[in-house]
């Protein structure tokens, strides 16, 4: 499995105009569009750990070797 990066729009809950992009690894071996068909179960663990952002939208995208970590 290839790492590809999961970008998450998530927005607070107390002030949705509040919203920031996560960008987080997720380990699939897909294309980018499965990679969004399978990431909700990844993303509702995130907003498990997070209740107090919400997700708004979600992409996969391969890392861009340019990108500092």
């Amino acid at each position: 499995m290839n790492p590809i990066d999961l970008v998450v729009t998530v927005c607070a809950l107390l002030s949705p105009a509040t919203c920031e992009e996560q960008h987080l690894v997720f380990n699939y071996g897909g294309s980018p569009t499965q990679c969004a068909m399978a990431a909700p179960p990844y993303i509702a663990q995130w907003i498990g750990d997070h209740p107090k952002w919400q997700a708004v939208r979600w992409r996969c995208e391969y890392p861009h070797p340019n990108d500092k970590a």
